[in-house]
């Protein structure tokens, strides 16, 4: 049996968000991203195994060097999971935010 990597807990951890960030902009080699931390390569190269497990990165064959990019549409996913939420939250604190300016201390 395949499991599959829960996405939240891949992004749950700093490096691996680093890693992201890094490669929004720009596909990456692995050693590219290595030389950003004072990590070991094959930590590295095991944070990149979970981010392409999870599908938040792609990797593309050029030469002998493998490059990864940023899968946007998975992004988009976890984005649109969040987004309910957000919106709740920011309805709550809009709430609070009106409660507060309308606040008059008794003396």
């Amino acid at each position: 049996m395949n499991l599959r990597r829960d996405v939240f807990q891949a992004i749950a951890d700093p490096t691996r968000r680093t890693i992201l960030m890094l490669v929004a902009s720009q596909a990456m080699t692995a050693g590219a991203i290595a030389s950003n931390f004072d990590t070991a390569r094959p930590t590295v190269s095991k944070h990149l195994q979970i981010l392409t497990e999870c599908e938040l990165l792609k990797q593309e064959q050029n030469g002998r060097e493998i490059y990864y990019h940023l899968n946007p549409q998975k992004m988009k996913e976890i984005a649109d999971f969040i987004e309910p939420f957000r919106k709740m939250w920011d309805d709550r604190f809009n709430k609070l935010e009106r409660i507060m300016k309308n606040y008059k201390p008794n003396k």
